[in-house]
């Protein structure tokens, strides 16, 4: 239950969610799933997680709280009991994350009538997948910095530079793209299109290799790529503003077409405790270390704490500030999986020097590969110290950052 008090309609909508999902959960996959969305790497991976994205489409747990024009359930705060209920049952993940998180939810704010149309059900069943071109080289946290140029040639666009650390972009169809049409203003300068991906003409797509040794994320080559002026997205030179809107699903301040699925919280502090109850130490179990037992301790109480900080944030009678909660939980939440998973690398000592693909390494090795992901995560959407000021100016009402 996710503490908000539930209307007669939602009630019955959650008891519907939780049916369908023990009835319908696909069975585990004979190849490996990685962590996250944004890790996808191979073509049995893609097509697993997007026949589900479908199926649980097609049963109406996404996309629940949008229009039924667009290809939505037409309903009101059925979306965010989708998710939970996905996440407890810890059933798969949605593959389209950018699509869901933040392409729909900007198209839907922003775009027009037959982007709308066009674009939201395909995207909301998984059918075709979405990935976002913002950072570049040059401009990572500083989003305003982006220089990848657009330049008006008729009815079209003419885009010319490069993104990077692009997630997915291996399998999108359609890119959320931020161009620079104008260099005399750093802000009212940028303009936001929706742009085609795959096969496209003058797109080149990279796969860029991570510490990990795993592929996922990429980067994105634009040259002399043309883009009709029907898919910009917003006003000339409202880019800015457009991709505000973005960030703010981005960074989790908003719900979203939806998610859930995965591993949740509670399920990896679960597994880190019965790591420690079975790794050997000093004759007994990292379990009998009291340092260990000390550390775990206080990840269970910054977990607790989470889960009911998340509960609250449910009931608008204890939310003192409607953006609190919502923009700390993706700092929160990543440097806990930061902390937890470099704890399991203590806890399983010499063996976290075992990888994937060694029987020897502790559960299958995820632990080390959680950990050299885990900073990926707390750079993603914004780093923990642009997350930081953004709490900072907009919460707690300090002094901009110049």
């Amino acid at each position: 239950m996710d503490g908000r008090r539930d209307t007669p309609e939602q009630a019955e909508f959650r008891e519907y969610c939780r049916r369908w999902l023990r009835e319908n959960r696909p069975p585990a996959p004979a190849f490996r799933l990685p962590e996250h969305a944004i890790e996808v790497m191979t073509e049995e991976q893609r097509t697993y997680l997007c026949a589900w994205q479908k199926k649980c489409y097609d049963a109406g747990l996404v996309g629940a709280d949008y229009p039924k024009a667009y290809g939505g359930g037409g309903h009101q705060g059925f979306q965010r009991i989708a998710s939970w209920e996905m996440s407890a049952l810890g059933v798969p993940y949605m593959i389209n994350v950018i699509g869901l998180g933040m392409a729909a939810p900007t198209i839907l704010h922003h775009g027009t009538e037959e982007q709308k149309r066009r674009y939201l059900p395909p995207l909301l069943s998984g059918e075709e997948i979405w990935c976002q071109g913002f950072s570049e080289p040059g401009a990572g946290s500083d989003l305003a910095g982006v220089q990848t140029s657009a330049v008006r040639d008729g009815d079209n666009w003419i885009i010319n530079g490069h993104k990077v650390w692009t997630s997915l972009a291996h399998f999108a169809s359609w890119m959320i793209l931020l161009a620079r049409h104008s260099s005399a203003d750093k802000y009212n300068g940028l303009t936001y299109f929706i742009t085609p991906i795959a096969g496209a003409p003058g797109v080149t797509v990279r796969p860029l290799i991570k510490i990990t040794g795993q592929t996922g994320f990429n980067e994105v080559l634009f040259e002399d790529a043309v883009i009709p002026d029907r898919l910009r997205v917003d006003e000339v030179g409202k880019g800015w503003q457009v991709a505000m809107t973005t960030l703010l699903h981005e960074r989790g301040a908003a719900e979203n077409a939806g998610s859930g699925g995965g591993q949740s919280v509670e399920d990896r502090l679960a597994a880190l405790i019965a790591l420690a109850k079975r790794m050997p130490r000093n004759g007994g179990t990292a379990w009998d270390d009291p340092v260990i037992r000390d550390r775990l301790m206080q990840i269970v109480v910054r977990v607790e704490g989470f889960r009911q900080v998340f509960r609250r944030a449910r009931v608008g009678a204890l939310t003192d500030h409607p953006m609190r909660i919502p923009l700390s939980s993706k700092l929160l939440i990543s440097e806990l999986n930061q902390d937890m998973a470099a704890l399991a690398l203590d806890i399983e000592g010499a063996f976290a020097s075992l990888y994937l693909g060694d029987e020897r390494a502790p559960d299958g090795a995820e632990w080390p590969l959680a950990y050299l992901n885990s900073y990926g995560i707390t750079i993603a959407a914004g780093t923990s110290e642009i997350q930081r000021n953004i709490l900072g100016e907009r919460v707690l009402g300090l002094a901009k950052t110049k």
